[in-house]
């Protein structure tokens, strides 16, 4: 049976009980606290699968995560990968009008080049300039720190038509089959 931290949370995989902010009372009646692991592991595991919940992909090995109604944007691993070492990247400037389907930039890696596509519609709202000097980001953290960037959805509705986690697996290897 799960026991509940004193501000009512559970942890799925603790028997332990939790004070609030990832203190555990080292007895019920000491109000010193030490710090507990295994709250902060289930932080990170919830927003490591809220982040998988909400990203979203495209045919061209796009991504977009979207809090509210801003969407960040970058390329996946699987096209990362493919791509090899990546030396160069092009982004959206702020202010930039897109339409899903639009191409938004390029990359290009010592064995190839790329165009990026707007995943969905939107007004660039801030772009990863950072890539600009350290394109590798994106081969080493794709999905975080290589991320490329951020827009304001204009349709949020065009979400709806892109592929979640298990379908982009699954495209993925249809065409991996296929030879492409």
């Amino acid at each position: 049976m799960e026991k509940l931290s004193e501000d009512g949370n559970a942890h799925a995989k603790c028997m332990r009980y939790h004070a609030p902010g990832g203190m555990r009372r080292t007895s019920r009646t000491s109000n010193k606290g030490t710090f507990c692991v295994c709250e902060v592991v289930c932080r990170l595991y919830i927003l490591y699968v809220y982040s998988i919940l909400e990203r979203k992909y495209t045919k061209k090995h796009e991504w977009v995560s979207v809090k509210g109604d801003i969407g960040t944007v970058g390329i996946t691993d699987f096209a990362a990968e493919q791509l090899g070492d990546i030396v160069f990247v092009e982004l959206p400037d702020v202010g930039t009008e897109l339409v899903q389907g639009d191409t938004t930039g390029a990359v290009e890696s010592v064995k190839a080049a790329s165009d990026i596509y707007a995943p969905v519609s939107g007004t660039v709202t801030e772009k990863n300039t950072v890539l600009e000097s350290e394109s590798g980001r994106i081969n080493k953290s794709p999905f975080d720190e290589g991320w490329m960037y951020r827009l304001r959805l204009t349709n949020p509705k065009e979400l709806s038509g892109l592929m979640d986690e298990k379908a982009y697996e699954k495209f993925k290897k249809e065409e991996e089959a296929e030879g492409h």
